[in-house]
């Protein structure tokens, strides 16, 4: 998975050569957070070698990383064109919350539920794209009021139809997908369960998925291209509400997953399903080099981004260090990709260098 550039289609086209160096320059950021990522890996199973126990860490650090990966390619969706999702966590909540729903009184199956769940959450994207349009009002201040909308819906579907503010009905297929992994592994004579969770594979279609629409569908190249320049890109002919509308409707949509998997890892569909999203959401793709101005992306950026706060999490965690030390840790990790990334704004103008 690369990284994916675009600029405005009347820009002047770089020399060969400058295009060469942009993108060596690009795929060395992507390895040194590779780089980064084992580093602090091994040095906190180094530090601390219960971390590298698999079936208290490493199992739930990857699912973890799977779930939170999808959250950062929800919200990458809306930075693509230079927007933000506030809304993120509860447009999961939603999403859970309908296939919950379907599942205890409507008796629906795994799938079917499921479906039903992304498709909300996929209207849901798509209604605050089309407010953003329709009323020119910035998405920060959209989202956000969506955000305290959803979560007053949320709150009172619970209250209205559950007992205890959750439904717990689990259909045939979702204990399997909880706590299940990917086949067992033996060496020698000695078998057992793998670390690797069966989850993960929704977290692989979605990576792959939004990595073929933006690197190779005109879908992506004109989303991308109207968060580099949208005054250019409705110039050129592009339908730039539209693609406003279709990136929040892939926000939406990978909000609902990252919902739906949330909720069959913890095994029930509450209320607080997302509200943990805010943060992890930003903290993946700044981390992994997408541009809150828009106009640049990287799904594998994303992935490593989500990866590296999440070993760090963990690390601490397996460490004994408290709640308050470890927010306090996450923050600066993202002030200091806020900060790397205004750098790079900055620096990367139209016919200069890329900053090495």
């Amino acid at each position: 998975m690369s990284q994916v550039l675009t600029r405005p289609p009347t820009e002047t086209r770089q020399p060969r050569g400058a295009r060469r160096r942009t993108l060596s320059v690009l795929a060395n950021q992507r390895t040194a957070l590779a780089l980064i990522l084992v580093a602090l890996f091994v040095g906190f199973g180094v530090a601390n070698p219960l971390f590298f126990n698999g079936e208290f860490v490493i199992y739930p650090l990857l699912r973890d990383t799977s779930t939170f990966a999808v959250v950062g390619l929800a919200q990458m969706c809306a930075l693509s064109i230079g927007h933000l999702n506030l809304a993120v966590g509860r447009m999961a909540a939603v999403s859970a919350m309908v296939a919950g729903f379907a599942f205890e009184r409507l008796h629906w199956d795994l799938l079917s539920g499921s479906l039903l769940g992304l498709a909300t959450g996929a209207a849901v994207g798509a209604l605050a794209g089309w407010i953003i349009v329709k009323s020119q009002v910035n998405s920060f201040v959209v989202t956000l009021a969506m955000d305290f909308a959803l979560l007053g819906l949320v709150t009172l579907t619970y209250t209205t139809f559950t007992d205890a503010a959750a439904f717990t009905t689990k259909p045939p297929g979702m204990t399997t997908l909880q706590n299940g992994s990917l086949g067992n592994l033996c060496v020698g004579n000695v078998c057992g369960a793998t670390v690797v969770p069966l989850l993960i594979f929704p977290a692989v279609v979605a990576l792959l998925g939004i990595q073929y629409v933006y690197g190779r569908t005109r879908l992506g190249r004109e989303l991308l291209s109207t968060g580099a320049s949208l005054r250019t890109s409705r110039l050129s002919g592009i339908p730039t509400e539209r693609r406003v509308i279709q990136a929040h409707t892939l926000s939406g949509l990978l909000a609902g997953l990252a919902g739906l998997m949330l909720a069959i890892t913890s095994g029930s569909f509450s209320a607080s399903i997302g509200s943990e999203f805010m943060i992890p959401s930003f903290l993946g793709p700044v981390l992994g080099g997408t541009l809150l101005t828009g106009g640049v992306v990287s799904v594998l950026g994303t992935l490593l981004g989500t990866a590296i706060t999440l070993v760090i999490r963990q690390g601490l965690t397996v460490q004994g260090i408290g709640l308050d030390t470890l927010n306090i840790a996450l923050g600066l990790v993202l002030l200091v990709a806020l900060s790397t990334q205004r750098i790079r704004s900055i620096t990367w103008r139209p016919g200069r260098r890329h900053p090495r």
